[in-house]
């Protein structure tokens, strides 16, 4: 019998391929090409909508350690990501294009997994099932997730600009990475004086915003980390320059001293020909993006070739409906998996395919679930899918705050950080080493 993935995002397609290389047959439900989400643009698999990162590397943080987590696992985005990689300091980015590219092209080829190009908008009946359709699910099946849920939540993404290098004044900026790390190539950094971002930011703040249904526009509900760039702004005059237009670790090799402000524009392709504005994501009006963007003197003759756009995101509450394999406690025959859990970020969705792929395995063999222990990045993750927290769910990222603490504190945070990391990665391959490059 054939295991059904509904979605060919991040966290299905990882599903979709941890099943497939377990031996049993796959069928992968995808509504593109014949129907697009207002985000997407693409008819490939693993599309990524805000930002062509995948955060830092390094073991010792959060990212990082969720990064080697996969790796043992045996992650296949996680692969793909690294053949298309482009510069970005100490961080991980692709070039998002020819990274779903890759990811299509290697579900489409394996013999077990058979991509069904049609909407699916209620859940079958028998067999199992893992529902990945992502923050943007289709109106019509959040419909039938909702009724089967008692409820769904909902948030809003906003996504960055991208603009071509050509058209940037580089006589007003210079390259380089934060503190000397990493590529100088992989950021184009663009300063602004005490004027230059005082006039920026009161155009910033007053500008004309998109409308968004359903939600206060002056106050949507978003994600704290992709709160649109206009609306942080409005905490404070200098909230930018200790947030996304921060200019520490950073000196303008044409006056000698660390700008005022500084935007990062991060390499979005490999070939080096667009860059996406890091942090600003954005519900600014089309034209109103480029009269203000356009005040950053680097930026001041940019050619956007997309500007930043709002999304909803769905998620449900899943403490209440999901165990932590991931299975659903009224029907564990289904399956959720991605950011539809409340898990934030790209590789965060993906880690939760490969669990739910491992586990809907095991359903489908009558084996016990997997849940990994909360030690790890992933373990905790999937513990604060079924537990959550102190207060109303919201979705969360991978953080060392959701481990549990040492034996023995470390008062060095990056000390402690590589200590969680030991721990981590030397429990997981002593609970699941059988994981380890292996399907």
């Amino acid at each position: 019998m054939s295991i059904n993935v509904i979605g060919a995002g991040l966290a299905g397609c990882e599903a979709a391929w941890r099943v497939a290389k377990s031996g049993e047959e796959v069928n992968l439900f995808e509504m593109k090409p014949s129907k697009l989400t207002p985000a997407h643009k693409s008819a490939n698999f693993a599309e990524l909508v805000c930002s062509n990162s995948l955060k830092a590397e390094r073991t010792s943080s959060a990212a990082g350690l969720l990064k080697a987590e996969m790796s043992i696992l045996g992650s296949l985005l996680l692969q793909c990501a690294k053949e298309c990689r482009v510069p970005a300091g100490g961080a991980l980015a692709v070039d998002r294009n020819k990274f779903s590219e890759l990811v299509t092209s290697r579900i489409r080829a394996h013999p077990l997994i058979k991509v069904v190009e049609k909407e699916v908008t209620a859940l079958p009946q028998d067999g199992v099932t893992i529902v990945a359709t992502g923050p943007l699910t289709s109106e019509e099946l959040s419909k039938t997730i909702v009724d089967m849920c008692g409820g769904a939540l909902s948030f809003f993404d906003a996504a960055a600009p991208i603009i071509t290098a050509e058209s940037l004044d580089m006589d007003h900026a210079f390259f380089a990475s934060r503190y000397g790390k990493g590529d100088d190539a992989a950021y184009i950094n663009c300063p602004l004086d005490k004027a230059e971002y005082e006039a920026f930011y009161n155009e910033l703040i007053t500008a004309q915003r998109a409308e968004i249904h359903d939600v206060d526009v002056q106050d949507p509900k978003v994600y704290e980390g992709c709160m649109p760039v206009e609306v942080m702004a409005q905490r404070g005059e200098d909230t930018l320059r200790f947030g996304p237009m921060k200019p520490v670790g950073l000196r303008d090799p044409k006056t000698g001293h660390r700008p005022w402000a500084v935007l990062q524009l991060r390499m979005e392709n490999a070939e080096g020909t667009l860059y996406n504005m890091v942090g600003f994501q954005t519900n600014l009006k089309f034209s109103e993006q480029k009269r203000v963007f356009s005040l950053i003197p680097a930026l001041k003759n940019a050619e956007f070739m997309r500007y930043g756009v709002m999304h909803r995101n769905t998620f449900i509450d899943s403490p209440r409906v999901l165990n932590s394999d991931f299975s659903l406690r009224d029907n564990p025959q289904i399956f959720f998996a991605g950011q539809i859990t409340g898990v934030e970020g790209y590789m965060e969705s993906s880690a939760t395919g490969i669990m739910a792929g491992i586990n809907a395995v095991n359903r489908l063999k009558n084996r016990p679930s997997v849940t990994l222990p909360c030690e790890t990045m992933i373990g905790a993750l999937s513990r604060y899918v079924s537990v959550g927290g102190q207060n109303e769910f919201q979705p969360l990222g991978a953080n060392f705050g959701i481990l549990p603490a040492l034996e023995t504190h470390i008062k060095d945070k990056k000390a402690r950080y590589e200590a969680f990391a030991n721990r981590s990665i030397k429990i997981l391959k002593e609970s699941c080493g059988s994981y380890e490059n292996n399907s």
